[in-house]
């Protein structure tokens, strides 16, 4: 019996507070989005599930949390760093010392679903402004505590986890105010506990909010934009689902204020300058290693929703679809601001996904010498002047009907933007099934691309029933990312932790990044030397010892810099 004719018992209330689940459980506590059957359907098929493999949920972490070791922080820091922030914004509760020492990496949740958490904080401050974090920072240095900054908690490789105790700061409790809009340089001045919505709202009604002449967007979307905070895309050097158009966070960042052990420093706010190497730019992406942001300055870009263009064709293979991207990428007609290839297996998986698995439609693509399993899905969309979008968007199929395409409406666009921040929900009640679904990213340049994307699919698909699903949506001249998705039966957590390091591995030696977007954490820090040469590593960690001369900052291995 397939699991659409008898769906599973799906978990459909709040986790219970105080317990694991309340941890690690995406977004909104009362919002849910359960796979669909044909989803379902299609996972049975291709990973061999028994009907016993999707009827009862396990390893849910309902458990009321089992209370960790006391702090290990003396009593005497204790009280001085509470007496900082005020006892109200002090925690050393059981429930907050975990809650806010844990990401989103399924290493974590599978050790939260089985009650095994390997990380806790001592003592959770929320620093009420700059000024707190400045005294915290101070008197951590001279006590040797470790300081460990914490955002939205979405970060995928254990970035946020305390390794060594310490003080964890929360910085979205207070720390989330606009600082100056500027709408003549087109910029705003934020706090780094921001949460993308917020930000977004800030700019999209700057009328009401700053009596702007016009409607702005910051023009980042990650997928966990709902979730994620402005100091968090930074401090990891995120990317967001249009920045093919917009540019990552690395390219918004003008300037940054940022308390390190060595003094607080606030970068000029110039749009280019040539006086050096520019210590902007080794701020950004440093993952509280260095410091704690306290404030950026961000570049804006005018909203004009009216002038979008969706888009989306099928492609005959995935190597036309990566042709057709790189066509349009280095076209030099303007690029769109969202562009996303998906391979012959995401393909299938987002038919699936996006209602469009129906037989008639598969008949349809197979008459149209679009065969399943081959066939690559284009999708994208332009932002900007009206003429430019239509102009983008008319140059892209002209490119991708060149090449064999077929036009597919802008639905799947459309589609796509509509449940783009819901995908992520799907892994909650997946991993209930005894589903494993993650991810890992990298960067390529175009001549290197099939090398990678074939190497890691090889090394991904050995081992038996896994799934491995690829995609890439950030596009550039020179080259593009590749976003693997694997999904196996649940493992245990150190056969999963191998399993993993094994795809790490394989993307190193196929020659992609360690990243592209999700940053390096404690996850890929033991790979940076051998990533980088020691050299590179070496002035890394010259910088480290000059802003943070005893290793308080994040420490336990972030960026591989101890």
């Amino acid at each position: 019996m397939s699991p659409s004719a008898n769906p599973p018992a799906w978990l459909k209330q709040p986790p219970p507070p105080g317990s694991y689940r309340s941890i690690f459980k995406w977004g909104a506590p009362d919002r849910f989005h359960h796979p669909k059957p044909a989803l379902l359907d299609y996972l049975q098929a291709r990973l061999g599930l028994r009907r016993e493999d999707w009827q009862q949920p396990r390893h849910t972490g309902l458990e009321t949390i089992a209370p960790p070791e006391g702090p290990r922080l003396a009593a005497e820091h204790i009280e001085r760093l509470s007496a900082i922030v005020g006892p109200e914004n002090a925690q050393t509760d059981p429930f907050a010392r975990l809650r806010f020492a844990h990401g989103q990496s399924a290493e974590e949740i599978l050790q939260l679903r089985r009650q095994q958490p390997r990380a806790v904080a001592d003592l959770v401050l929320h620093p009420r402004h700059r000024e707190d974090v400045v005294t915290i920072v101070r008197y951590c240095h001279q006590a040797r505590i470790p300081v460990t900054p914490f955002g939205g908690g979405s970060s995928v490789t254990l970035g946020v986890r305390p390794a060594l105790g310490g003080v964890t700061l929360a910085m979205t409790t207070h720390m989330h105010r606009v600082l100056a809009f500027n709408e003549t340089n087109q910029t705003i001045t934020v706090e780094p506990g921001l949460f993308g919505p917020a930000y977004e709202d800030y700019l999209r009604r700057a009328p009401e909010h700053f009596g702007a002449r016009r409607r702005y967007t910051g023009g980042h979307f990650p997928q966990s934009f709902e979730y994620s905070t402005v100091g968090g895309w930074i401090a990891t050097l995120g990317a967001g689902q249009q920045s093919t158009y917009y540019g990552d966070i690395y390219d918004l960042v003008l300037s940054q204020t940022c308390v390190t052990p060595a003094g607080t420093i606030t970068t000029a706010e110039y749009p280019a300058s040539a006086t050096g190497p520019k210590i902007n730019d080794i701020l950004k992406g440093s993952e509280g290693a260095l410091g704690v942001l306290v404030a950026a300055t961000l570049k804006v870009f005018r909203h004009r929703p009216r002038a979008r263009r969706c888009f989306a064709y099928m492609l005959p293979t995935w190597e036309t679809a990566v042709l057709a991207a790189r066509e349009i990428s280095q076209g030099e007609f303007g690029r769109p601001a969202m562009l996303r290839i998906s391979d012959g297996a995401e393909t299938e998986a987002a038919l699936q996904m996006y209602g469009l698995g129906h037989p008639l439609v598969d008949k349809l693509l197979r008459l149209g010498g679009l065969p399943a399993r081959q066939r690559s899905l284009l999708i994208g969309q332009s932002d900007g002047e009206p003429g430019f979008a239509r102009h983008v968007a008319r140059q892209s199929g002209r490119i991708c009907r060149r090449l064999g395409g077929r036009w597919l409406s802008g639905y799947p666009a459309r589609r796509w933007a509509r449940t783009r921040f819901l995908d992520p929900y799907l892994r909650d009640d997946l991993f209930d099934m005894g589903i494993l679904i993650d991810t890992l990213e990298t960067a390529v340049p175009w001549d290197r691309l099939a090398h990678v994307h074939a190497g890691v699919r090889a090394a991904i698909t050995a081992r038996p029933r896994t799934l491995c699903l690829t995609h890439a949506s950030h596009f550039y001249p020179q080259g593009t990312n590749l976003y693997f998705i694997f999904i196996t039966p649940l493992p245990e957590i150190e056969d999963y932790q191998a399993f993993q390091r094994s795809i790490i591995q394989r993307i190193a030696a196929c020659g992609g990044s360690l990243s592209h977007h999700h940053g390096v954490g404690k996850m890929m820090g033991p790979m940076m030397e051998q990533h980088l040469g020691k050299e590179q590593m070496a002035v890394l960690r010259v910088l480290k010892n000059h802003f943070d001369p005893h290793h308080i900052m994040n420490p336990g291995g972030t960026l591989g810099l101890e």
